[in-house]
């Protein structure tokens, strides 16, 4: 079966889009809205038609992801790197741990019912979320230690914010996994990848 790498670029794109907003709110305390809730919203995807729709079925909403993608086959900012590959590192580990992924499905498979009487975007919410990468993610290892503004990282609701972004990283992940993505494809077919996300970031 021939290596999809449009929908593996598209994945990967997912990680990256991630990885970036966490360094925004680790630094900045902010993040680009439309990205963050690409991101956010990816989780409650849980049976998509295709990759694609689990970004909202546009590829506007993966613009950043894949502009971060194509700075980062290029080599650019060590931390930004160290976050992605970390969310790639953290969801192998999730993949042969079955406990673990049972218990993630079932806390995601339980946020519609939490949305009848919250927003995703609530505090709250987000929070519940963040707790589900300090519940299940956390202790799976290869801990993500994130660098940023002290005035930033001591805040709680910035904390929650972060934690539900690598959260959101880690389901990308999964999914670049679930459409054939590999390690390997990252050292010997980069290439193609680039070129794969060049093309996509241009027909937006």
């Amino acid at each position: 079966m021939a290596t999809n790498y449009h929908d593996i670029t598209l994945a990967l794109a997912g990680v990256c889009q991630a990885a970036d907003l966490v360094q925004q709110f680790a630094l900045k305390g902010e993040a680009e809205q439309t990205a963050f809730k690409t991101s956010i919203q990816s989780l409650l995807q849980t049976a998509p038609q295709d990759t694609l729709a689990v970004y909202g079925g546009d590829l506007r909403n993966l613009k950043p992801g894949l502009q971060t993608l194509l700075e980062q086959l290029n080599g650019s900012t060590e931390d930004l790197t160290r976050y992605w590959l970390g969310i790639l590192a953290l969801s192998g580990k999730l993949d042969k741990n079955s406990e673990a992924k049972t218990e993630l499905a079932r806390r995601i498979q339980h946020l519609p019912n939490q949305l009848v009487y919250q927003d995703l975007f609530d505090e709250q919410m987000l929070g519940t979320l963040a707790g589900m990468y300090v519940d299940i993610i956390s202790p799976l290892g290869s801990r993500i230690q994130v660098k940023g503004s002290p005035l930033y990282l001591q805040q709680p609701a910035m904390h929650n914010r972060i934690r539900a972004c690598l959260l959101a990283g880690i389901r990308s992940a999964i999914l670049w996994r679930q459409v054939g993505g590999t390690k390997w494809q990252l050292l010997f077919f980069r290439r193609r990848i680039f070129d794969t996300a060049q093309h996509l970031y241009n027909s937006i």
